[in-house]
């Protein structure tokens, strides 16, 4: 998996989980606090999350084929989704679940220090967790704001890790709530409203992350950036005047196709356009070094029928 991968913050985040679930399944044990049982579940499901992710990135690195020639770089977005119906199903609806059971039938903590000092450690392991995950997603992030790189990332392991990191630590501090309501009060009633609101939120990230990860399984184009430069690198000024029409692909995270209409100069020879197609190739790689696949078609760029309004420029991907 590529550095933009996150592959230390995805083993990062694994580990803490593990370690987590195997204490929140003990605090369970000794209390029967419902949270407990919620937020174990959910650290099962964000490291089988994690596996899926790590599966997802050695998948992707598999040669081309005659089937796919384009190789196997969605597998990554694949394998995000999948992580997004985990999540929904096996931590959100499962929390809600238990949580509506411990309303109608509540009763008191059992050893209630156990909850509490797991509670404690799993925020110290998870913050831990996001802190790498940070330190990563910054390396990236650039000037975006954390939701426009959530929305943007091409890469959907950090933002996956990000928002279930994010999650696991706002569901902590839920859990902490409900269970340190239920020793106040007495009342079993608070832990089971912690556990619903720990199942609430596990649904609404794992519905951002299928929006996201769904619009990467359609197929995105390069970023604005990327596509300047891309314009920028075609044109030579003398054989190639203009880039009439694009159309850009991302085949994984870190492989764009780009498909080009290009005006080139019409006396020009065969030999020429064919040089000046190859240098412009070579530009395009250098200046987008993810551009991989690329598909240069030669025309003679006609104002007259530009001024008509059927020029392919108009349409999506165009200027």
């Amino acid at each position: 998996m590529s550095a933009s991968g996150g592959t230390k913050a995805i083993v990062a985040a694994l580990g803490a989980n593990l370690a987590i679930a195997a204490a929140k399944f003990v605090a369970f044990a000794f209390s029967g606090s419902s949270s407990m049982l919620a937020e174990g579940v959910h650290s099962i499901a964000d490291s089988g999350n994690q596996g899926l992710l790590l599966l997802g990135g050695k998948k992707a690195k598999r040669a081309a084929t005659a089937e796919h020639p384009f190789g196997y770089g969605r597998e990554r977005y694949i394998y995000g989704f999948l992580v997004s119906i985990v999540l929904f199903t096996i931590g959100g609806v499962f929390a809600l679940y238990e949580g509506y059971e411990k309303i109608h039938d509540p009763h008191e903590l059992d050893n209630w220090y156990w909850p509490v000092g797991v509670l404690v450690f799993a925020i110290i392991a998870e913050s831990f967790s996001f802190r790498t995950a940070i330190k990563e997603s910054n390396e990236l992030r650039g000037k975006q704001t954390w939701a426009q790189f959530v929305r943007r990332a091409k890469a959907p392991e950090l933002p996956v890790v990000l928002l279930e990191d994010f999650g696991a630590l706002v569901g902590l501090v839920l859990a902490l709530g409900g269970v340190g309501l239920t020793i106040a009060t007495g009342d079993g009633i608070w832990d089971g409203i912690g556990t619903m609101c720990i199942g609430a939120l596990l649904v609404l990230i794992a519905l951002v992350l299928a929006a996201e990860t769904k619009s990467l399984l359609l197929g995105e184009a390069a970023g604005p950036e990327q596509i300047a430069k891309i314009r920028a690198a075609v044109v030579d000024g003398q054989v190639v005047t203009r880039v009439i029409h694009m159309r850009t692909l991302h085949l994984g995270p870190d492989e764009l196709l780009v498909a080009a209409k290009i005006a080139v100069q019409h006396d020009g020879t065969a030999t020429e356009i064919a040089d000046a197609i190859n240098a412009a190739e070579a530009r395009i790689r250098e200046a987008v070094p993810i551009a991989r696949v690329i598909y240069l078609e030669p025309d003679i760029y006609d104002e007259k029928v530009a001024a008509a309004g059927t020029d392919p420029s108009k349409t999506p991907g165009g200027e």
